[in-house]
């Protein structure tokens, strides 16, 4: 009896010996277990916060404005964040926004390649000659935000540290048909404008009317262009002589000041300079001032179009006494002499 009485509390003892062990067992795999998640869990959010501070380094890199710019130019400096290409280290480098605005054969390319010879320039060209773009004022806006995002990329464009970014607009391409929301657009956005007209308008028909001949004719080995790039081209092309339609001349040379000067109108509460072409090939000091306004170091700037049109005016017209008798005694017979042009 005696000795089953101590069998039977032989096994009590000993189950009761295996539970907390058991427990204790459990309690570490439990232990492990939770570590093994904080871990998990605590690498998981190192390499999110790693990507988060990585993504915040490219696109809230806070940049502060010069100190050297005047306070009331404050609006025109900006640090654009492109979404197609990272700006890297000249991530608060300034860049200026600006559209030069002009009309056709006004000397706008040659000013445009001017300004492309800097190494901090870059101007798009007529990207408003595409029709699409200019159907409607939200098409030519949703154009405008994307150039100005610098993710518009052409040959024109130099590097991420470009100072200086814009366009050329000429006035029947959309501009002075939606002015009023275009120039508040440009005021909002801190965009400058540049101006570039042509003083002697006759000089300018010339120019439109040889420029639609060779459109059609294309004497250049069956190519038209609009600009060359060697002196027997431009000989070619200036060998054309353009018969004036005198009876719509004066009306004609009205139409085209009174486009400029409407547009100087409606655009005038832009921050803005008036350039005319004859400036340019006069005056020596005329590039600095547009680097300086566009906020550009001032270099030597260059080009490889040679003009086309360089003889005397009765040596371009086909018919130039009857357009010297129209124009005399009118408030363009000053034209007439071309003196304007001359260096």
């Amino acid at each position: 009896m005696s000795q089953e009485k101590m069998t039977v509390y032989s096994s009590k003892s000993s189950k009761g010996t295996l539970f907390p062990l058991r427990s204790m067992l459990v309690f570490f795999i439990a232990l492990f277990g939770f570590y093994v998640c904080y871990f998990s869990f605590t690498q998981v959010d190192f390499e999110n916060e790693e990507e988060m501070t990585d993504a915040e380094e490219q696109t809230k890199v806070v940049c502060r404005r010069p100190s050297v710019i005047p306070y009331e130019q404050m609006q025109y400096v900006h640090f654009p964040r492109p979404m197609t290409y990272d700006r890297g280290e000249c991530a608060c480098t300034p860049v200026r926004f600006f559209v030069i605005v002009s009309m056709q054969r006004s000397g706008s390319g040659w000013f445009e390649t001017l300004l492309n010879s800097h190494p901090n320039v870059s101007s798009n060209g007529e990207i408003f000659s595409v029709r699409e773009r200019r159907e409607d004022i939200a098409s030519i806006l949703r154009t405008l935000d994307k150039l100005y995002d610098l993710d518009w990329r052409t040959s024109a464009a130099k590097n991420e540290c470009t100072a200086a970014f814009g366009l050329k607009w000429m006035l029947n391409q959309g501009l002075t048909d939606y002015h009023q929301d275009i120039a508040n657009y440009l005021n909002e956005k801190g965009v400058m404008v540049i101006f570039l007209f042509r003083k002697n308008t006759l000089r300018r028909l010339v120019s439109v009317l040889a420029n639609d001949y060779d459109r059609n004719v294309k004497q250049l080995n069956g190519t038209h262009k609009a600009h060359v790039h060697s002196h027997e081209e431009a000989e070619i092309l200036a060998r054309f002589r353009p018969e004036l339609d005198v009876s719509s001349l004066v009306l004609s040379i009205r139409d085209a000041e009174q486009s400029m000067e409407s547009c100087l109108v409606r655009f005038r509460s832009t921050r803005h300079m008036i350039l005319y072409y004859e400036d340019i090939v006069r005056d020596d000091n005329a590039l600095s001032r547009v680097q300086e306004f566009l906020g550009v170091p001032v270099r030597r700037l260059s080009s490889r179009h040679v003009k086309i049109h360089t003889r005397p005016l009765p040596d371009l017209v086909e018919n130039w006494e009857d357009v010297s008798e129209t124009l005399k005694g009118t408030e363009f017979a000053h034209f007439l002499d071309g003196e304007d042009y001359v260096k």
